[in-house]
């Protein structure tokens, strides 16, 4: 496979933000986690090549979405969109309480670099019980998404981990959903 086509599916990774929550139809959800603590809710879905996580506090939501097709998803309550290729990182206050931060980091790597780090998540993936996806591309080559979640008294942490064998690309990003006090 050459770099271009490479680069090419690389690109079509974007990682969207919503200031409300999102229907399941846009995806093929295949596990689901939900998250009840204090005052917030929260819940993860994990798809074949990217996830969504929902956070509510205080009548507020929002909805993180990391996919590679975005072309069927609503404008509707849309407030950021960063392509994921690179290295990014993004936060934002939501009225009062709500904090958001997000990183996200690519990677590209040879075949067999590739098929060590899918072993390495899988594995990972099994010991913290998260939340995952797998398949085999056209020629048997495997895929992995992964979401592993972590609880707080006023937060939530995501560890997002997105293997594509396409291009041999490791798409990993953390968010945090924190709820500030006072408000």
């Amino acid at each position: 496979m050459s770099l271009q086509t490479k680069e090419t599916s690389l690109q079509a990774y974007c990682m969207l933000l919503y200031r409300n929550a999102l229907h399941p139809e846009f995806f093929g959800i295949e596990g689901r986690r939900r998250i009840e603590h204090g005052e917030y809710e929260f819940e993860g879905w994990i798809f074949r090549g990217g996830h969504a996580l929902r956070f509510q506090l205080d009548g507020l939501c929002l909805t993180e979405i990391v996919i590679d097709q975005t072309e069927n998803l609503p404008d509707r309550g849309l407030a950021t969109s960063i392509a994921c290729a690179g290295e990014k990182d993004h936060d934002a206050t939501f009225g009062d309480r709500l904090v958001y931060m997000t990183s996200i980091q690519t990677e590209l790597l040879t075949d067999h670099l590739y098929l060590d780090t899918y072993a390495e998540m899988l594995e990972h993936g099994r010991e913290c019980e998260g939340l995952m996806s797998m398949w085999s591309d056209e020629s048997g080559k495997p895929n992995l998404s992964l979401l592993d979640m972590q609880r707080f008294s006023d937060q939530v942490h995501v560890q997002s981990y997105h293997l594509r064998s396409d291009c041999d690309l490791v798409l990993r990003t953390q968010s945090i959903f924190q709820v500030k006090e006072g408000g």
